[in-house]
């Protein structure tokens, strides 16, 4: 079990929610861009803000970043993840047809083909907003066969290979 948030990130400059006290008592920090608190701007201003939060040191995954809530750079993102080991999440609920997230689906598609490109891990992420909805990922499969992406490569299947590519944090 592991104390975690999924934490916002807020603009362009990459700056993230909550105190730097909180963010060093959890053990797992995701941080992700979402309509209600984002200040965004060009492609390549929303790129650089995630690529910055990436190189927080405490930052260990980016959620949803193929949803389309900001238009971003995706081969950079992946190739930042594999250079920072900020794992990036492909995620079920913003594909769900109730979401009317009309660029989830291609932009997931294309996350998965630049991983398997840049043999980068990603992360699945069923985004749970109910119960019945833990580890749905109906909405992922049919990417994943798709793309013929290989299950190495999803850090889900493999617990221990997960904790240890997680970059460190610094010390409590």
């Amino acid at each position: 079990l592991m104390l975690g948030a999924e934490l916002n990130i807020l603009n362009t400059k990459g700056d993230i929610d909550l105190d730097e006290d909180y963010w060093r008592i959890l053990d797992i920090r995701i941080a992700g861009i979402h309509s209600l608190c984002w200040q965004g701007g060009s492609k390549e201003e929303n790129t650089q803000g995630v690529i910055n939060a990436m190189r927080n040191p405490f930052v260990q995954i980016i959620s949803h970043p193929g949803d389309g809530t900001a238009e971003l750079d995706f081969e950079e993102l992946m190739k930042v993840s594999r250079e920072t080991h900020t794992l990036l999440e492909i995620n079920n609920h913003s594909m769900a047809p109730i979401r009317h997230k009309t660029v989830a689906a291609p932009n997931n598609l294309e996350l998965l083909e630049l991983a398997k490109k840049y043999e980068t891990p990603v992360i699945f992420g069923s985004d749970a907003h109910f119960s019945t909805m833990i580890a749905d990922y109906s909405n992922i499969m049919p990417l994943v066969e798709k793309a013929e992406f290989p299950d190495e490569l999803v850090l889900n299947y493999q617990p221990e290979k997960f904790m240890a590519y997680l970059k460190p944090t610094p010390e409590k």
